[in-house]
């Protein structure tokens, strides 16, 4: 008998015990009055933007103790996913080489090695290999690494490369002689990582940021002097535009572009002649967007002038000023011109067309063009690296959700391709098992939704199958189909992947992106919604087994969907999502603030600040059930900053009245992409996929 005490004793203890262990945290409250239009609002959370204090650490880590205890069960769950996923990646791989300026470069992994080692041979593949950079050995000693966009000298002796230890996207500028390794001695911080050379060797130019880490100046330095010299050859005063600089494809031109959501402006300088003026090409004018492609003795713009979808139009070298440009393709409705890449007899047009990508060749002789076939219906294509001019190869790369990414090299004038790489994916990976469509679903405005599907070919579709739906529709940005092997973690356990190609993207064209911004965000939301409420009754699914996931803006909308129509989901999963829309927005001093108003709205205007507020995440937080939710974010994030995640899970806490699970990570040591490395990201996945997988009861 005092045995059988004994052991309801234990009992009684690991009860309390687990009690105490998986107690959510409860954030303090300290009121903070917002007001703004006659219109007051009660931050009691604002106090969590002080990054410096010691006591909203300590309310982090406590969410991530949380997280870890009420997640504890799914451990072994975890780890098995990471090394599934982990499992699935060669190891020892290397990107396809492309040639530029006498060398073939490439990027190369080595077994259990986190980061890459970017190499080149000179003049053909059989030469002896040159290390540029080792990663691996760069990253020693940080808990996170990124390598900028590193530019080779025109004489192939000195390499420049941006390094970013933190996560905040501010990389410090170095130099290093390629045949002997010696780093020069500046240092350039606070730089975006990349610079762009002369043709004489020794300038170049980069681009810092200001207190917001808005790309905002252009600066000339000569190799070797001390930084504090550096020249600033363009300033971009406007807030709401951003400044970074390139080099033409034809080396001829120092390019200087001042991009904001609404209009473009560019300038122009001689490579050979570093130390000239600027020229500008085309006065700003908003609403007019275009980008510049030199071509000998013009250039070609693809712009947005009279043509919504864009075209394509020529001017002569020295006659850059709008009134120059003449037609070269007609605006389409039905087309939409992404991107152009220019070869000395080809032309190459990215295009797309009911959502799907095309690549578009012409003959500049002859005119004559044609689409490149290809045997999927759903795909994506693009324009891959193309560094030689006097080519008749296209190098493009295609994807599909059930095709690995390929690299092809395409002779345009005999119209053969050749594979050159598909993606490798381990462990017994048959893309024949798995089937991939595309549906719509209806809008409640009457609009038809793209939605691209795949699942595991056994998977019955009587609603009995969980599915995952992903979204972003923001920023004209689309979600391109594209092979995931990650997902096959998914699909394997009989999940049904959906992307819902919602307004707010150029999924559909560019009038997709105009009625999903501004005063017709909530498009995206209801869109979004739509797409699971077809899936749900199209027996894609149940009510009881779908979930949502977005991030950063994709974020916003989790956030947004959740106070409108949460309960229609099973979980959602928010990354890094921008959720505290109206005082973000307010806050110039916020990186990414001023130079969205054209997306978002400016809330120091009345009209959008309603508007806005009538979506906002945050300020719509109510009094009702929410479905389970999982919240992971990064403390030095640049773009949303750690504390909107952090203050929209502490409100949440507060009001809601159910007891689904409410769960916060926050990454200590990363940023907006979270971790950095191949493999160390796949825990995030990992825990992701453990929290779906928890709620519906799968165990293994």
């Amino acid at each position: 008998m005092m045995y059988f005490h004994f052991i309801l004793l234990l009992i009684t203890i690991n009860n309390l015990n687990l009690m105490l262990q998986i107690s959510a945290p409860k954030a303090k409250q300290i009121e903070k009055k917002l007001e703004i239009h006659n219109h007051k609002r009660i931050d009691n959370y604002y106090w969590l933007n002080e990054k410096e204090n010691p006591e909203v650490i300590k309310y982090l880590n406590q969410e991530n103790d949380f997280c870890n205890s009420i997640m504890g069960d799914t451990k072994e769950l975890q780890d098995n996913l990471f090394d599934e996923m982990k499992g699935r990646i060669k190891q020892n791989d290397s990107s396809v080489p492309f040639k530029d300026n006498g060398y073939f470069y490439y990027n190369r992994f080595e077994e259990g090695k986190e980061y890459a080692f970017n190499c080149r041979k000179k003049e053909n593949l059989e030469s002896n290999e040159e290390v540029l950079f080792d990663q691996n050995k760069m990253a020693e000693g940080s808990s996170y690494f990124s390598l900028g966009g590193y530019s080779v000298s025109p004489n192939n002796k000195i390499v420049g490369f941006g390094v970013d230890i933190v996560s905040r996207r501010q990389y410090n500028l170095r130099f290093k002689n390629i045949e002997t390794n010696e780093l020069y001695a500046e240092i350039i911080p606070n730089t975006d990582g990349s610079c762009v050379w002369a043709n004489d060797n020794k300038t170049v130019f980069y681009t810092l940021k200001d207190e917001t880490l808005r790309e905002y100046k252009i600066m000339r330095h000569i190799l070797g002097n001390d930084i504090s010299k550096d020249e600033v050859i363009y300033e971009e005063k406007d807030d709401t535009f951003y400044a970074h600089c390139y080099k033409s494809k034809s080396d001829k031109f120092i390019i200087i572009a001042s991009t904001s959501t609404m209009s473009d402006e560019y300038r122009i300088l001689s490579a050979d002649k570093p130390e000239g003026e600027c020229k500008v090409f085309a006065p700003r004018t908003r609403g007019i967007e275009y980008s510049i492609y030199h071509f000998e003795n013009k250039f070609y713009i693809r712009t947005n002038w009279n043509a919504q979808n864009f075209k394509l139009m020529e001017c002569p070298i020295d006659k850059t000023e709008r009134e120059n440009w003449k037609d070269v393709i007609a605006h389409r409705e039905d087309v939409l011109i992404e991107g152009i890449e220019l070869f000395k007899d080809f032309m190459v047009l990215e295009e797309r067309r009911n959502g799907i990508t095309d690549l578009r060749i012409i003959n500049n002789k002859t005119k004559e063009d044609y689409k490149i076939d290809f045997e999927e219906n759903v795909y994506h294509v693009g324009i891959s690296v193309n560094r030689e001019y006097e080519t008749n190869t296209l190098r493009f790369y295609y994807t599909s959700m059930t095709t690995p990414t390929s690299t092809f090299d395409f002779d345009m004038i005999n119209k053969l391709r050749i594979l050159l790489k598909q993606q490798e994916v381990l462990g017994g990976f048959d893309k024949s098992n798995y089937k991939s469509e595309r549906v719509f679903a209806t809008a409640s405005d009457g609009t038809k939704i793209p939605i691209s599907l795949v699942y595991y070919k056994t998977t019955k579709l009587d609603g009995s199958a969980p599915l995952l739906e992903y979204g972003y529709g923001s920023y004209g940005i689309s979600m391109d189909v594209g092979f995931s092997s990650e997902a096959l973690s998914l699909l394997n356990r009989g999940f049904v992947y959906a992307i819902a190609h919602i307004r707010g993207g150029e999924d559909m064209g560019r009038a997709w992106y105009e009625n999903g911004k501004l005063l017709k965000k909530k498009n995206t939301f209801t869109d979004f919604i739509e797409c699971g409420n077809y899936l749900v009754k199209e027996k894609y699914t149940s009510k009881d087994r779908i979930f949502a996931r977005g991030g950063s803006a994709g974020g916003l909308l989790m956030g947004a969907v959740a106070n409108m129509a949460g309960t229609n989901y099973k979980g959602m999963i928010a990354v890094v999502p921008f959720v505290d829309v109206i005082t973000t927005m307010l806050d110039e001093s916020i990186p990414l603030t001023t130079g969205e108003y054209d997306e978002w709205g400016n809330p120091n205007d009345k009209i959008f600040y309603h508007y806005m507020l009538s979506y906002s995440p945050i300020d719509n937080v109510e009094k009702k059930e929410y479905p389970n939710i999982l919240v992971m974010t990064g403390l030095h994030d640049s773009q949303v900053q750690y504390y909107e995640p952090a203050k929209w899970v502490a409100k949440l806490r507060e009001y809601k009245t159910d007891k689904n699970l409410l769960l916060f990570n926050c990454n200590m040591d990363a940023g907006h992409g979270g971790s950095s490395g191949r493999f160390r990201r796949l825990h995030e996945t990992a825990l992701q996929y453990a929290f779906m997988f928890k709620l519906v009861g799968i165990l293994k």
